[in-house]
Formats: structure tokens, sequence, C-alpha cells
């Protein structure tokens, strides 16, 4: 249930910040939620429903992050800082996973159905990132800081805006931690707009030259 080396060696490998052992064991309460989690979604699995969530409570309180115990979490998941974070009953999350603060994987229907999203391995998601919906984020994609993602997201795809836009490309273009460099997906496509205009006041020039010759 709980693989306490190989969640602190992930700590180390996506927060160059760690410095000790014991620093990261007493000083990191995403990793705290995690373990909490991991303990609340065993009894709720076990139908064991009203201790799951009276664990999950108690997490959210020490934490800041509340993870509802229904949630499947795979294994070397990271949550870096992670107050604010909300993760819905139905969200399922693969390996090797990070996420930043602020971040809401919330749901969409009342009904009684998988209603929250999936998250596929290797995802990277920046800090007030909103997914809503039973969609699902493609393996290594990026999710840009402050987007709002309603669709699913394919594989190797950075995204980012409100609502969220694609572009091909994921964790491995850049750097994970990169964020600040992330493709203007905005600015790229007005300046393809403003090429392609000039190229039209081209033509047309050429044209208006061609008929005055004759």
């Amino acid at each position: 249930m709980l693989n306490i080396k190989e969640d602190v060696k992930t700590v180390f490998s996506k927060d160059p910040a760690a410095r000790s052992f014991l620093e990261v064991l007493t000083c990191y309460p995403g990793l705290h939620a995690v373990w909490m989690h991991r303990i609340a979604h065993w009894f709720w699995n076990k139908g064991l429903h009203f201790p799951a969530r009276f664990l999950s409570h108690v997490s959210r309180f020490l934490t800041g992050i509340e993870i509802h115990p229904g949630a499947k979490i795979g294994r070397r998941f990271f949550i870096d800082h992670g107050m604010g974070i909300v993760i819905g009953e139905t969200t399922e999350i693969g390996d090797d996973v990070l996420m930043y603060q602020g971040i809401v994987l919330g749901g969409t229907s009342l009904e009684k159905k998988k209603r929250h999203p999936t998250i596929c391995n290797g995802v990277v998601i920046g800090s007030g990132a909103i997914v809503l919906g039973a969609i699902t984020i493609g393996t290594n994609s990026r999710i840009g800081a402050g987007s709002v993602v309603l669709r699913d997201v394919p594989p190797d795809t950075t995204v980012f805006g409100v609502p969220a836009r694609t572009r091909k490309g994921g964790t491995h273009e850049i750097a994970p931690l990169d964020h600040a460099n992330l493709p203007d997906i905005f600015t790229e496509t007005v300046t393809g707009m403003k090429t392609e205009l000039e190229q039209m006041k081209k033509t047309l020039e050429e044209l208006k030259q061609k008929a005055a010759a004759k």
C-alpha cells in the first residue's frame, strides 16, 4: 500500500529544493497527502466509507489538499506545494504524474458514474489548472498553469488557455518544470494570420500592376 522509499526518491527527482531525507519526510505536505490517501483508499475499497472519508478530511485539514478516498492514484505521483488541490471521487491518475498547487480535477455531472478526469502516465499539470469532466489527459501531456481543460487531450500534447487549446509536443518537448517557455499558441496564430495577410496584399498588388500594364 505504501512505498515510502520510492515516494521519497520521486520527490528528490522532481523537486530541486529537496535537500535531505529528513526534510522530505517531514516538510512535504504533498507527500503526506498521498500517503494518507493510500490508507484512506484501502479503507474505501474495503467498504469502510466513513473511516475513509474521515481520514481524507483529516488529511485535508493538515495538508490543504483534498483527495477523495475513491480516487485511484498510481505510483510515483508527486504533488509539489499542493495547497488548494481538489481531486474528485472518480478521478484516475497514472504513474509519474506531477501536479502543482491550486489544481482542480472536478466533475461535471451529479450522476453516480465516472464523472472526473483520467490523467495518464507522465502528465504534468501546472498551478491553478482546472480539468473538468470524464475526459482523458493523454500520456506525457502538459497542462499549462491557469488553463481550463474541458475536452480530451491527446498524448504528447501541450494545452493552455481558457478554454485550453492544444499544440503538439508534451513533457518531452521542453523540461517538465520550464512552464515559462510553453509555446504561445495565440501569438503563433496571430503571426501566421499576419503572414498570410501580407502575402495576400502582395499578390493583390501584383495583380493590379498586371491589370494596369495591359
